[in-house]
């Protein structure tokens, strides 16, 4: 076995709960990688919702709160203000983070609390039976659309930089090593840091939005679909693009701000 996995996964939880061909491994091994890069095991602490993406932490060597539906965001938040000196790393799906955690993201990145979120893109609610969610494409039938999705697809990128995420990035499971520097990026990064990855979900996307099952078929056509973001680079008109997609580091954290604002008062917290 990897030696890298035997040192952060619980191997004696295993087989994980993913179904074969399912992003969610990628997406595992490439945060394990940046974790053990920046040698933070023991600084860590993990949260997630409820949905396929959200089991990726739970079978992590360190502290992890699997919560509830749509809410791993407001938790995060709340270990955060308690304990600013850990890195706090969210696992959500676009179900989870867009949907009914949508309200929870917005004030979220508008504070710029220093959090990584990691949105695991796969187009479709998988854990419970394939219906559509707030990023399935239009006329994706689907067992909630079965005259096709009529819905514009939300943008999580597009609204974490509208809001005030300070660090945004988008790869997909078919850049394993661009993600794992995002990750690294997003750890490092003192504000709200939002990378999300669209990744494959053969079972039910495969279904009902890609209109086939293989898994490397599906990376390749993710390789396909996007493009490398680049200032003054030409936006491509049906692609979606990919790449580091903001970074600001002049925008003060939110825990500083409420630091200063006691400090201010002659209030020492703790």
């Amino acid at each position: 076995m990897n030696k890298l996995y035997e040192k952060y996964i619980k191997t004696d939880l295993l087989p994980t709960l993913f179904c074969p061909g399912c992003g969610n491994g990628i997406v595992q091994m490439a945060a394990i990688k940046a974790i053990d890069k920046l040698g933070i095991q023991e600084e860590m602490a993990c949260v997630s919702g409820i949905g396929c993406s959200s089991w990726i932490p739970c079978y992590f060597k360190m502290d992890v709160m699997h919560t509830m539906h749509g809410r791993a965001l407001p938790f995060a938040e709340g270990l955060k203000l308690a304990r600013p000196d850990k890195k706090v790393m969210v696992f959500t799906g676009d179900g989870d983070c867009l949907a009914i955690g949508g309200n929870h993201l917005l004030h979220a990145a508008r504070r710029n609390i220093d959090l990584t979120v990691i949105l695991v893109n796969n187009y479709i609610y998988g854990m419970t039976g394939g219906q559509k969610s707030p990023s399935t494409p239009v006329g994706a039938v689907t067992k909630t659309s079965p005259y096709g999705a009529a819905d514009i697809p939300l943008d999580g990128c597009e609204l974490a930089m509208a809001v005030g995420a300070t660090y945004v990035a988008r790869w997909t499971t078919a850049h394993p090593v661009q993600l794992e520097k995002a990750i690294e990026e997003g750890l490092n990064h003192k504000g709200f840091s939002f990378i999300e990855v669209l990744t494959q979900c053969p079972v039910q996307a495969g279904k009902e939005v890609y209109g086939f099952k293989d898994p490397a078929e599906i990376m390749k056509m993710y390789k396909e679909m996007t493009y490398l973001y680049k200032e003054g680079v030409e936006i491509q008109k049906g692609k979606t693009r990919i790449g580091l997609l903001k970074h600001d580091e002049e925008t003060e954290e939110y825990i500083d701000r409420i630091e200063a604002r006691l400090e201010s008062q002659g209030i020492k917290r703790g």
